[in-house]
């Protein structure tokens, strides 16, 4: 315990010391949300999005004037209730079910519901028995929040690490550790919970602050969000380490990182839903923590997702987690 707290101790203060990273990492984040809340926070939108329940040709077969109807986007559902939920949220624009009688459901508060429904009534007449459901709408910093707040905690973990355990290779600072009776796991986990530290700390002040004039929409439980947070920033962090573990070319493992962070950012749902995407993007996604980190904090923040409904997600970043900072502490070279 005294050596991994000795480690501990010591990248905490190289870090704190280092004012121009410090500020850095605080004032990226606020910059970004402030900015991004000031921009695309109307209820303007070019493209409007329906939900449908039983496939593009029932739908063709019931309202084939609907369905070619242009400026619009049709995402297939399976389970009507996931997909009322997107219409409570503002999440769709409409629901439309046409797996048996002709229906559609509304968000009594939703502008562009309001004009879809006119086209529905324009095209197709009465077709459709109209529903209507009532919710809180989300708005677009409210969605991308978890996304900016996930972005900048990836490349904390990914960066912060993975270029300071090279420098350490690089100028000999590890070779000089390997002739104490400090252990690769002991190392690894140190640099894992100092970063751990700094970053929780970092998130948790720059959502405070942007609350305080922004008033975020939090449904679910604070502590379920912090340890979603911790458990993929843990996995994240380990993934640096697990890079780290025996390159010592700076340049090498820049190039790495942006291998694995680029596919990350695009493919999590950090920028932009990924609802109506190819099934395979989907699938493709569910391979980097970043995702399962982001669709648990939107769940807990925009639907009040309790633990018990965010598990999965906590079972497979604990386990991506411990086999990445398993495989670093065993791959690991100290020179």
């Amino acid at each position: 315990m005294r050596k991994f707290l000795a480690v501990l101790h010591a990248r905490n203060m190289e870090f704190l010391r280092d004012r121009s990273a410090l500020v850095l990492n605080l004032a990226m984040p606020f910059l970004l949300v402030i900015g991004l809340a000031a921009t695309f926070s109307g209820n303007n939108k070019e493209l409007y999005k329906i939900g449908l329940v039983g496939g593009m040709e029932a739908l063709t077969r019931v309202a084939p004037v609907l369905q070619a109807t242009q400026h619009i986007k049709f995402v297939d559902y399976t389970d009507l209730k996931t997909a009322i939920d997107k219409v409570k949220h503002h999440q769709l624009d409409m629901l439309v079910d046409v797996s048996g009688t002709p229906k559609y459901w509304v968000n009594a508060s939703s502008p562009n519901g309001y004009m879809l429904e006119r086209i529905v009534w324009g095209t197709e007449g009465n077709l459709f028995q109209r529903q209507q459901v009532e919710g809180k709408e989300i708005r677009y910093v409210d969605w991308f929040l978890p996304g900016i707040l996930g972005m900048n905690m990836m490349f904390s973990c990914l960066f912060g690490v993975g270029f300071v355990i090279v420098r350490y290779r690089k100028n000999g600072f590890l070779k000089r550790l390997k002739a104490t009776p400090l252990g690769a796991f002991h190392f690894l986990f140190a640099q894992l919970i100092s970063r751990l530290l700094l970053i929780m700390l970092i998130t948790i002040v720059v959502y405070t602050g942007c609350n305080l004039f922004i008033e975020f929409n939090m449904q679910g439980s604070y502590w379920t969000l912090i340890l979603v947070a911790t458990l993929g920033s843990m996995c994240m962090i380990s993934i640096g380490l697990l890079i780290a573990a025996r390159t010592a070319s700076e340049e090498f493992a820049g190039g790495i990182l942006n291998a694995v962070t680029w596919p990350m950012m695009l493919l999590s749902g950090a920028w932009f839903s990924l609802e109506g995407t190819h099934n395979w993007v989907k699938q493709l996604a569910q391979i980097f923590p970043l995702t399962h980190m982001i669709d648990a904090t939107r769940a807990i923040m925009s639907e009040g997702a309790t633990l018990a409904q965010v598990m999965p997600q906590v079972w497979i970043l604990s386990a991506m987690g411990a086999v990445f900072l398993l495989l670093g502490a065993l791959v690991f070279k100290w020179e």
